[in-house]
């Protein structure tokens, strides 16, 4: 549902207070912000942060499952491996659209990515040792994206939302395939089995790490969710997604490695031991298993690539100035 904000005059002087009372009466009423509305600056600078981030992800985010396009068992494995690591490309792509809504440069957005200005998730920089990994990836990696994305349907901006949708779909579907991988694996050898338990134990903890820090320290998270870009808090949706994967693991027949995990009686909920929250943080400022060999990936593709994007950049401007 929207409802467009107080639009920004042609000519004369502009009341900012009147257009920022208009634009919290819009937030409040659960409408949508639409990028020709009028909006503060911390607004717009803040959903350029959180949907670069978001889309860097995307784009990061292909080359741990890449690492097995050739190396899948079957030429269906390699399929349905190719068609995940194609939409998480089409998911970075709706998201940069996004961000372009609201100004930002896409080929800056890359820029602040390579250089470190801007982050991406934490996730993406564990290696992938085994073919179990792209299963476990599917199950608690995209299932952590799903818990976390959803109620980004519902986002006040307008095509961030409307983005959102899609790519919610196609991550549960993800979800899905990993999850089916991982009963085929644990139904195979004892090797096999092992294989699947030695990836959730490395996978579970990073995945708890993927709603962000606490929230008590999280700086960002209490204005996102006061202008309802955010739904829910950090803390809110890493406990949804553990009351959400117990009995998940229970039927696949895996062991979550946190010896603190139990249901607790009178609130239904399930306790979890503490994260190491120093590793995180190491992770998250560059120094993770995995961080330079994806930056210096993605900066290859950039750099490899530019003649691509100077060609399409030149045809696109003959074919607007023969049509003009």
């Amino acid at each position: 549902m929207s409802a467009p904000a107080l639009e920004r005059p042609a000519d004369g002087p502009v009341d900012t207070a009147a257009l920022q009372q208009q634009f919290d009466a819009v937030i409040a009423a659960g409408h949508r912000i639409e990028p020709r509305d009028w909006m503060p600056e911390g607004y717009r600078k803040t959903l350029i942060r959180q949907i670069a981030q978001h889309a860097h992800s995307e784009i990061i985010g292909m080359q741990p499952e890449g690492d097995w396009l050739l190396s899948a068992p079957s030429l269906r494995r390699k399929a349905i491996l190719l068609a995940k690591v194609q939409d998480e490309a089409g998911h970075g792509m709706y998201l940069y659209s996004a961000a372009e809504t609201l100004g930002a440069d896409r080929a800056d957005l890359t820029d602040k990515l390579i250089t470190r200005k801007q982050k991406y998730s934490s996730i993406f920089n564990y290696p992938t040792p085994t073919y179990a990994d792209v299963g476990v990836i599917g199950w608690l990696v995209d299932g952590a994206a799903i818990c976390n994305q959803v109620p980004l349907c519902r986002s006040s901006y307008g095509p961030y939302a409307r983005a959102m949708i899609r790519v919610c779909k196609e991550e549960s579907f993800h979800q899905r395939q990993g999850y089916e991988l991982l009963m085929t694996m644990m139904r195979g050898t004892p090797e096999q089995r092992a294989m699947v338990q030695d990836a959730v134990d490395r996978w579970w903890w990073p995945s708890l790490m993927m709603f962000g820090p606490p929230d008590d320290d999280s700086p960002n998270s209490a204005q996102s969710m006061a202008w309802g870009i955010k739904r829910h808090s950090n803390d809110e949706l890493r406990q949804r997604y553990v009351d959400m994967s117990v009995p998940q693991a229970e039927v696949l027949g895996v062991t979550l490695p946190d010896p603190e995990l139990a249901l607790d009686p009178a609130t239904g909920r399930h306790r979890f031991g503490a994260i190491d929250w120093d590793e995180f943080k190491q992770v998250i400022s560059g120094s993770g298993p995995a961080n330079a060999e994806r930056i210096a990936r993605r900066r290859a593709a950039r750099d490899d690539n530019a003649w691509v994007t100077e060609a399409a950049t030149a045809y696109a401007a003959k074919h607007a100035a023969d049509a003009a």
